[in-house]
């Protein structure tokens, strides 16, 4: 069997389904999937079920759509992101349904494939030559139309319509099952289970959970059937337990810490995905323990009980700290997620599409933020990469700046006692500098961040020639500020003694 024919079995249920609905051939929709996804072996099938290579539009963002960067016509382009292949495949049909250049396809018989490829080819779907051609070559030599005729004699025998009223989506994959914060792609852990080194004070200390960042996010029960056992504490300072029970008399408790509101009460029973309470600060700290049938306790990394629950409910958000999916050496080898670490560019565009980037670029329209946040970004890989460090230490350098929204740009100016660049809400940057002698503050102008981008962006310069053009732009401003208060200074006094000679 080639692989175009194991493509098309394993999704055909999806392609049939699509063509119920909105009256697309089955065999359209799957050699389009086909050949836009490399039989589902593209980097954006395999990370994010994105079968049909379209687009994040703006209103796709707006409407809190997922989104990942990749490179395609123009470097780092915003491509879908689906939790599904059937969500893929059930935004691929409202793509062609919803734009009114494929409206005249519409008007065609559902197994009319000939006619459908060459409409969706007039209009523009690929910018290639001969797609129609294409995806007919797929079809006929598949026999990919076997599913269209499959699907009309199916809805002539039982008296079935077309469309999406009469055809809704098949059952949505298991809702019994939740992750404890709401996230479109990720968890973003700034601590995870085991020794935390920052808290060591000359000794090691254990870190009994992991802290996911939050900002006063409501946090969810993670299983059906869910016990409340504890609540404590007061004001930002509040804690819930949850206790599940397992077949062989065990328990899981799961610990959320750092509640500012709390919606539940001890006995309540719970279900998955429902609201607990809210974080009150930057993190929620997530525990869990393992109670054993002979009432042994032990605290295990709740990484590996959210990979339990996610192969259990079909979840596909990672846990990433660091660039790095926690949950990749608890999956199963079955699993299709790729746990590979990414880099530490790729992180850190990876943090920048999510809801918790302290500087996030979606929906940003004022060109001058827009500007600050590029050159922060670009700032910051120069930064993290200087000296040649480990990569691993490069993406906890990049966590930690995008969790803050701060820059240490001390490795690029050593002659300062600090240095540091922020973006305010407003989105602007601003440069914070000490000298030893003179602490300054300065939002960059809209010319200072153009010569920064300028530079940052210049891929003809070595990253060398780049670093020291850049901490010579940053000196500029330091200086400049710097002259400008000795100025007002100067001028202070002489207004002074003047004053003081007039008396």
């Amino acid at each position: 069997m080639s692989k175009n024919q194991e493509y098309a079995e394993k999704y055909a249920g999806y392609a049939m389904e699509q063509m119920r609905r909105y009256g697309i051939p089955a065999s359209v929709t799957l050699a389009q999937g086909i050949l836009e996804s490399s039989n589902g072996q593209s980097q954006l099938a395999q990370n994010e079920n994105n079968h049909f290579g379209i687009k994040a539009t703006p209103s796709w963002i707006d409407e809190g759509g997922r989104y990942a960067l990749y490179s395609d016509d123009r470097p780092d382009e915003k491509f879908c992101s689906y939790d599904s292949v059937g969500d893929s495949y059930e935004h691929h049909s409202r793509f062609l349904k919803e734009n009114s250049r494929y409206a005249t396809c519409f008007n065609l018989s559902p197994d009319d494939y000939k006619g459908w490829t060459e409409g969706i080819a007039r209009a523009g779907y690929a910018t290639g030559s001969g797609y129609a051609a294409n995806l007919q070559k797929i079809i006929e030599q598949n026999g990919l139309d076997r599913y269209d005729r499959q699907v009309m004699q199916e809805m002539a025998a039982q008296g079935r319509h077309f469309g999406v009223e009469e055809n809704p989506l098949g059952e949505s994959e298991s809702t019994a099952y939740s992750f404890p914060v709401e996230r479109k792609d990720f968890l973003f852990v700034t601590t995870p289970f085991g020794v935390d080194g920052r808290m060591a004070n000359g000794g090691e200390k254990v870190h009994k959970g992991m802290d996911i960042r939050c900002d006063g996010d409501a946090v969810l029960a993670t299983e059906n059937g869910g016990k409340v056992v504890s609540v404590k504490g007061s004001g930002s300072g509040q804690s819930v337990t949850v206790e599940y029970s397992r077949k062989d008399g065990s328990k899981v408790q799961c610990t959320y810490m750092h509640l500012g509101e709390v919606s539940v009460k001890a006995g309540d029973t719970v279900k998955s995905g429902q609201q607990l309470g809210k974080t009150g600060g930057e993190h929620l700290h997530f525990g869990v323990k393992n109670i054993y049938a002979d009432g042994t306790q032990r605290d295990i990394d709740p990484a590996a009980y959210l990979a339990e629950i996610a192969q259990k409910g079909s979840i596909r958000q990672q846990v990433l700290h660091n660039g790095n999916d926690l949950l990749a050496r608890y999956r199963s080898t079955e699993s299709t997620r790729d746990g590979k670490p990414l880099t530490t560019e790729g992180w850190m565009k990876k943090l920048l599409s999510s809801e918790d980037s302290g500087v996030g670029l979606s929906g940003c329209s004022d060109p001058v933020v827009e500007m600050a946040m590029t050159a922060f970004t670009s700032l910051m890989l120069l930064a993290v990469q200087i000296d040649n460090k480990e990569e691993e230490r490069q993406k906890a350098e990049v966590s930690a700046a995008m969790d803050s929204g701060r820059i240490d740009l001390k490795s690029l100016l050593p002659g300062m006692k600090s240095c540091t660049l922020t973006i305010n809400e407003n989105g602007k940057a601003v440069l914070h500098a000490d000298n030893g002698n003179m602490q300054m503050s300065r939002e960059l102008s809209s010319a200072e961040l153009s010569r920064l981008s300028a530079t940052l962006n210049n891929r003809s310069l070595s990253e060398e020639t780049r670093r020291m053009r850049v901490s010579g732009l940053l000196n500029t401003v330091i200086l400049s500020e710097t002259a400008s208060r000795n100025f007002e200074m100067g001028m202070e006094q002489l207004q002074g003694q003047t004053e003081g000679l007039k008396r």
